[in-house]
């Protein structure tokens, strides 16, 4: 998979509120399980996973950190 850049609803920015509002750009940097994502948001690696449903992908800066 080449990496690539996208919009993504970001766990930061969203205060803890159960429903996403807020995106910024993400680089997806490789697919490593059924919907599990290897992203970059702002220099953080992290979780992220793509929802169907609504077409966009929710990426975890805060709880999915992946630790160098």
């Amino acid at each position: 998979m080449k990496p690539f850049k996208t919009q993504a609803y970001i766990q930061s920015l969203n205060n803890g509120l159960m429903k996403p509002t807020h995106k910024d750009e993400i680089t997806v940097l490789e697919k490593v399980g059924d919907n599990d994502y290897i992203v970059e948001y702002k220099g953080v690696r992290c979780h992220a996973l793509f929802n169907w449903f609504v077409g966009a992908y929710f990426a975890d800066d805060v709880y999915g950190r992946i630790a160098e």
